[in-house]
């Protein structure tokens, strides 16, 4: 039965791989940071079947110790100081998260067993200001956050330690992926969450940045399986995971708000304080490589996406509305 460490377990992703991976049949160690405010809600329905342990990318010794206790076939790093606006305000921290980070993991591997199958989290943040659309694994990057910065480090590190090493050591460079289980503090939820208030009488507007901005949103479960499929392969190569069809902010807000007979321009209100300082340019993927190499698609339409999300959110408003506890879908 394979083995696999999950750092960032208690996250969006990690909480979709958890789960996906004990459909395979795998033994799955989840590592999360300790903290006063650590929250198990998105793991809560499969916590019974993983196990838990204390680790930090900040101490490398903690990751040798889960390493050699546990002996994971499989490492998948999802851990990191996510929130792109954040990384302006704490932009150390997420060098020594994001960056820094990935490359203690990786040489915890090699002193530990060089055999592991690594998986790094990369991003289309990558990118950042694009030098040509749709971007794809040759495309060269040009990042426009701390966060992008702290991922592209990330990415090349992963890319020397597999051709200086020999390690099987991976990177999935994923494009904005989002579901019912996404964070408050992003846009897509803010609008799922916003709307779904609106929609209840809970709240008469919704304040946003950029309406204009464009990503390439995708499925997060998509995403996950499209993780497992690079560490099944029989080469280590990087790929580009993504959807191949950009929408804007503007059109979020209008499926969602549409999705409950409403009007987004009756209560989206466009705020300066939530722009970038440095917005990114038109990410659009070319996941082509990862269609033909490894036979993946994603399953979830925007439409579909964006509904989902709206949708999760009205339950869980309607629950919290009338006190019942609920666990995170």
């Amino acid at each position: 039965m394979p083995t696999a460490l999950i750092t960032g377990i208690t996250g969006q992703d990690g909480s979709y791989l958890a789960e996906f991976l004990l459909s395979k049949g795998y033994t799955v160690i989840g590592m999360s940071r300790r903290t006063s405010t650590i929250n198990f809600e998105r793991i809560a329905h499969i916590q019974d079947r993983i196990t838990l342990v204390q680790g930090d990318l900040h101490d490398q010794s903690s990751l040798v110790s889960i390493l050699e206790e546990f002996q994971p076939t499989e490492v998948y790093n999802l851990a990191a100081q996510s929130f792109v606006p954040t990384s302006w305000q704490q932009a150390v921290l997420t060098a020594e998260v994001t960056a820094v980070g990935v490359l203690r993991m990786l040489d915890s591997i090699r002193q530990v067993n060089p055999k592991i199958r690594f998986y790094q989290a990369s991003s289309s943040e990558m990118f950042g200001k694009v030098m040509e659309v749709p971007q794809k694994e040759t495309t060269p990057f040009y990042p426009r956050s701390p966060y992008g910065v702290a991922k592209v480090y990330g990415h090349w590190i992963t890319v020397n330690y597999r051709e200086s090493y020999n390690l099987f050591a991976v990177s999935g460079i994923l494009f904005n992926h989002e579901s019912p289980r996404r964070g408050f503090e992003f846009v897509t939820r803010k609008i799922s969450r916003g709307v779904a208030a609106i929609k209840m009488g809970m709240a008469n507007e919704l304040r946003l940045g950029n309406l204009d901005a464009q990503r390439d949103w995708g499925f997060a479960l998509d995403y996950v399986r499209a993780m497992w499929m690079m560490l099944q392969h029989d080469a280590p190569h990087d790929f580009v995971i993504g959807t191949g069809e950009t929408h804007s902010v503007r059109e979020f807000c209008e499926i969602a708000f549409n999705y409950v007979g409403l009007n987004y321009q009756d209560y989206v209100i466009q705020d300066p304080k939530f722009y970038r300082p440095a917005e990114v340019d038109l990410l659009i993927s070319d996941p082509s490589k990862a269609r033909k190499v490894l036979g993946w698609e994603p399953s979830v339409t925007f439409r579909e996406l964006v509904e989902m999300m709206v949708q999760e959110d009205l339950i869980l408003l309607e629950q919290s509305k009338s006190g019942n506890l609920h666990k995170q879908r």
